[in-house]
This record gives structure tokens, C-alpha cells and sequence, in this order.
């Protein structure tokens, strides 16, 4: 095949190129303080991984009667954390410190959720309504576990909030919202990489324009013989890229695909949970990713990523050069996962799960060949600590903690010393 008859992939969008990434390196500026066990997880009896928080149509968290709810994946404690994604549920918990959380329970009942288990998303509060976006994963009432993917909502529930607390209750009218179209967005037949992604919506409002819009984690395709990562097939496979939909009316229950925010073919092939955040007119994206979602001679790390733009289809630059905001340190390379941040005053707060501690192997995969009750003792499964990063213009620095699961709102202020109140939390961080 000649270089004239090679399919192209699309050049003119942004990108996050392998020489971005070959700068990666864990340094003073980007690991995070090992994280310790806290006195109790947010519940025992259940795993809790993926969270995110009840947002207001601004982005900023919101509040029910003084009350913040954060959503999340969950599983039984007693189940292998390995396969908790195999039967993951969402569950809500709420706080009136934002600190000490209750466990509200599940918000589906199994009748009428899309998918064979839901995955993440993210949840609008709007005017008194909530619409909850999530990920269907597989299809309902499959007789073996598939890994399709498709972005849903649930909306017609309703939430009430008193002193004793927060409730979430239904019915929910569930619906697809998008499905991969095959030219901008890869769908699963198309895949050659090692999983498949069409998932984890993100809600957005611009603050610039007004304009609606949802974010999704997802692949860019790469037809066979395409002359991207110069015809190297085993890179094609990595073909991450931040996805994008508009709302044309402003509706939150309708959107159209755009293309891709963001790509980062030959480079990385899962950009997990991606984010905005917005800040004097700059637009600041995150996600999250793993070491071995890397290509080939790239090394990367289960860290927060970034990348900034003067406009949200503007020309995006990883921060820092390379795109790493915070990562674990090399002796506990797993211990946290699932970033998510957002703006207070001077700085970024980053929520994220406490996944794998005492655990230092290169790879995660293997956790499998530890004894099960070694597989059990090992895995967090409970919220992080907080992480407090400093952030201007295009370069960001690590700068504490706050305790685990600490989900301070905008007017609150914060301890003076990065690290007052970092509850399971190593004071001196920096061990890369």
C-alpha cells in the first residue's frame, strides 16, 4: 500500500502527542503523600470506587438543605475487588460537614436501568430536578457479560433533604443519549485496542456562551492500514480521545456528537473521566488514566492528567509540558485512582477512590495472583484523601491534603498548612 492509498486519521484536532508524553516523570510537583487506611471506610459492608458529586449547572457542587451527595459505584465488600466492576451499582451518600458521610443507599432498582451493570457518570441539580448520566454497560438481561457501551440518563426522580438527611427516590425514566457513530467515535466493532470505551459522561455548561454540552471518555477510529503513528499497527490500538456532545436547546436530555475535544492516537488509549473546569476565561480539561493504558515505549503513570485551552474547541497544550498534574508515589504506584477536580478560590481540590495500598508490583495485574484475603486487605475500596493542587496558567504543583472524602464548598476556607488535617496521609510525600 502506498503512503497515497493509506487511510488518514484527522490532523487538525488537538492532540496529545508522543512527544508530550515522553516528558513524563514523577517529581517534587506531581506525587501525592501515601495514603494510610482511615479509622472506618465510608461504608464496610460495601466497595466504593468511582465517585462523583451532585453538581449545580455551573460545575460547583451543589447543596440540598445544607447537604452535599456525592454518587458512586459500588459492590458487596465480601466480593473479590477485581470483579466489582462485573456487578457494580450506584449508590448515593450525603454529608452536612462535608466530611462525615451517610450511606443513602442504591438509586435504581434493577427494573429499567439500561445495561447489565452502570457504570460512571455524573449528576445534574437543576431548578429542584435530577438527571443522572451514566454509563450502560453490556445489555440487559445478557446471558454472559459483555463490555458494549452506551451513554444514558435517568431522569423524573426526586430528592428531598431535612435534618435527618437526604433521600433519592424514583421511578426513573432511563433513556439512551448517544451511541458511537463510527467515524468520530469508534464503535466496539471497530475496536483492535485492548478494551473498548464509550463512557463516562460529564455534564458541561460554557460558562462563555451558555451552551450545553456532555463529555465522554472514547476512541477515535483507526482504520487498518491507516498511515497514523507512521503505519506502526501495534500503536494504532492506542487511540484515546475526550469526546464531545451539544445540546442544541439547552435541554439536558438531548445532545448531538461533535467531534473530539482531544486525541490522543499513539499515545494513550484510555482518557477516563473527563472534566472541565474553567477559570478567568481559560478552560482547563482533566482525565484520568493508567500505566498500562500507555503505548508502547511510552512510560506513563496512574495519574491525573491536564491540558489547557483559551476556549473550549481551543488548541489544547498538556500543563507541565506533558500533561501529568498528580500521581502516586513509586512505592504505592496504585494506591488512588479516578481523579476528579474543581476550582476552589486559588487552588484545585481532586476527589478521587483509595484503590490498591501496600502494594508496590509494577502491574495491576498482579493483584490476581495474591492470596484472596490478601487481595481483600490490600484494596482501599473507600474515598481518598483530598488532594489541594496549586494551579497558574499552564503549570500546576501538588500542595497537600485534606482528610479522606473531604468535599469543602467554595466559601469554605482552608487549613493555612497543606497538609492540617490530612487524616492517613504520609506528611512528607515526595518519595518518587
Amino acid at each position: 500500500m502506498t503512503d497515497e492509498e493509506r487511510p488518514a486519521v484527522p490532523t487538525d484536532r488537538p492532540a496529545w502527542t508522543r512527544d508530550h508524553a515522553a516528558r513524563l516523570r514523577r517529581d517534587e510537583t506531581n506525587v501525592t503523600p501515601i495514603i494510610y487506611p482511615p479509622e472506618a471506610n465510608l461504608d464496610e459492608d460495601l466497595h466504593v470506587w468511582d465517585t462523583w458529586w451532585l453538581r449545580d449547572r455551573d460545575g460547583s457542587p451543589a447543596e440540598v438543605n445544607g447537604r452535599r451527595v456525592v454518587f458512586a459505584l459500588t459492590a458487596s465488600s465480601k466480593l473479590l475487588p477485581g470483579k466489582r466492576h462485573d456487578v457494580a451499582t450506584i449508590r448515593y451518600f450525603h454529608s452536612a460537614d462535608g466530611e462525615s458521610w451517610e450511606t443513602g443507599g442504591r438509586v435504581f432498582e434493577p427494573e429499567g436501568t439500561l445495561g447489565s451493570r452502570q457504570w460512571a457518570g455524573s449528576a445534574l441539580h437543576d431548578d429542584g430536578d435530577v438527571y443522572l448520566y451514566y454509563t450502560a454497560a453490556g445489555l440487559s438481561d445478557e446471558p454472559e457479560l459483555t463490555y458494549s457501551q452506551r451513554i444514558a440518563l435517568a431522569t423524573g426522580g426526586t430528592i428531598d433533604a431535612d435534618d435527618g438527611g437526604v433521600s433519592i427516590e424514583g421511578p426513573w425514566d432511563h433513556s439512551v443519549l448517544l451511541e458511537p457513530d463510527g467515524e468520530w467515535y469508534e464503535r466496539e466493532a471497530q475496536s483492535r485496542g485492548m478494551t473498548y470505551t464509550f463512557r463516562d459522561p460529564w455534564f458541561f455548561e460554557d460558562p462563555a456562551s451558555g451552551e450545553t454540552y456532555l463529555l465522554f471518555e472514547a476512541n477515535t477510529p483507526v482504520p487498518e492500514g491507516s498511515d497514523a503513528c507512521d503505519g506502526d499497527a501495534a500503536r494504532q490500538a492506542f487511540n484515546g480521545s475526550v469526546g464531545i456532545a451539544h445540546s442544541p436547546t439547552g435541554d439536558p436530555t438531548e445532545f448531538e456528537l461533535r467531534p473530539p475535544l482531544l486525541d490522543a492516537v499513539c499515545v494513550n488509549q484510555e482518557l477516563e473521566r473527563p472534566h472541565l473546569v474553567v477559570r478567568d476565561g481559560t478552560y482547563y480539561l482533566f482525565v484520568s488514566s493508567h500505566h498500562h493504558t500507555f503505548a508502547p515505549d511510552i512510560e506513563g503513570y496512574d495519574a491525573l492528567y491536564g491540558f489547557v485551552a483559551d476556549g473550549l474547541r481551543g488548541d489544547y497544550e498538556p500543563l507541565n509540558g506533558h500533561g501529568m498534574i498528580l500521581t502516586n508515589p513509586a512505592n504505592a504506584p496504585f494506591q488512588a485512582y479516578s481523579w476528579l477536580a474543581y476550582d476552589h478560590g486559588d487552588e484545585l481540590l481532586v476527589t478521587s477512590f483509595f484503590n490498591y495500598f501496600d502494594y508496590d508490583r509494577p502491574s495491576m495485574d498482579d493483584v490476581a495472583l495474591l492470596p484472596e484475603d490478601e487481595q481483600m486487605r490490600r484494596f482501599g475500596g473507600t474515598l481518598a484523601p483530598t488532594v489541594r493542587v496549586a494551579l497558574e496558567g499552564s503549570e500546576t504543583r501538588v500542595r497537600g491534603t485534606l482528610g479522606h472524602g473531604h468535599l469543602p464548598l467554595a466559601r469554605e476556607s482552608l487549613p493555612a498548612d497543606p497538609f492540617e488535617g490530612d487524616v492517613g496521609a504520609e506528611r512528607d510525600p515526595y518519595r518518587y
